[in-house]
């Protein structure tokens, strides 16, 4: 089972690799859309890589709520 600490490198990893984020400027309270320039299409491709990671279908309606990386990583903490 994967820690938090886990899951966060993974999603830095995700956000750097998918969208070229500069690991620096990603911490748990970054803002997905503001901070780090993730649209709602990016944010479709960050499902598709995550259900990828989880093996699990990730709901859409999981996200309405998630604006920080720390957000998202609570929400992936609960499919793995």
């Amino acid at each position: 089972m994967d820690t938090r600490k886990d899951i966060t490198q993974k999603i830095t990893s995700i956000l750097e690799n998918l969208f070229e984020v500069d690991s620096g400027s990603i911490s748990e309270s970054s803002l997905l859309y503001e901070d780090l320039d993730i649209d709602s299409i990016d944010a479709v491709d960050l499902i598709v890589e995550l259900k990828s990671y989880t093996g699990r279908n990730v709901d859409p309606e999981d996200f309405k709520s998630v604006k920080t990386v720390g957000d998202l990583v609570d929400v992936v903490c609960k499919f793995v």
